[in-house]
């Protein structure tokens, strides 16, 4: 499975039965989502940045991608969906509402996307989720977990790569998300410091590190 990263939540799995694009944004993060195709689109939650579905057309073998929005089970053209639920933020969603975790099996690769979670999880959750061997996790605080609480979340799931999202660049509507966090200060709490980012990660579920990586992955 090839990963790459398309800004804010939003990351492109292709594989060799098909591919998944997860939490497509609309314009108002401050930049255009790239022109994307995909047998299944997951949604985490129904807010602007995390849900603009039409941006994502179908593909050779789908007319129109999936869409998976709720949680439950899916398949389709071997790749497999779950869902388990989780808060957008500290209050059980008083606040923000329910946010979906999904995990997603690729080529044997299990990737999981925490959406916009707002807060640590506990043990029950932890097993719903099972093992993982890609993780995204928010990272830049305000909306979701911030920094410290990712560090906590990653450490506590332990996949084999973990792959920060949702934090400020330069390029972010600054009025809607100038209070979040860059990336370096995940990195730091992690302490992955020069961490370099990449273009893509090629994931293998034969060929995976001992110990746990952290993988910035550039926006393309």
């Amino acid at each position: 499975m090839t990963i790459t990263y398309r800004g804010h939540s939003c990351f492109k799995l292709q594989g060799k039965v098909g591919a998944v694009v997860t939490d497509p944004y609309d314009d108002a993060v401050g930049f255009s989502l790239p022109s994307l195709s995909a047998d299944m689109v997951t949604v985490s939650h129904q807010h602007h940045d995390h849900n603009h579905i039409t941006k994502v057309t179908g593909t050779a073998r789908r007319e129109r991608p999936f869409i998976i929005a709720h949680l439950g089970e899916y398949e389709v053209r071997g790749i497999s969906v779950f869902g388990v639920k989780s808060y957008h933020d500290n209050n059980q969603g008083s606040e923000q509402g329910v946010n979906s975790i999904f995990t997603i099996v690729v080529d044997g690769v299990r990737a999981c996307h925490l959406g916009d979670l707002g807060h640590e999880l506990d043990e029950a959750t932890l097993n719903a989720i099972g093992s993982v061997d890609v993780l995204f996790v928010p990272v830049g605080g305000i909306f979701t977990i911030d920094a410290k609480q990712a560090v906590a979340v990653a450490r506590a799931i332990d996949p084999y790569y973990v792959i920060p999202m949702h934090y400020r660049t330069p390029q972010h509507d600054q009025k809607a998300f100038g209070e979040m966090a860059t990336v370096d200060e995940f990195l730091r709490e992690l302490g992955a410091e020069g961490v370099a980012p990449v273009d893509k990660l090629k994931v293998e579920s034969e060929r995976l590190p001992e110990e746990m990586e952290v993988v910035v992955l550039e926006k393309t």
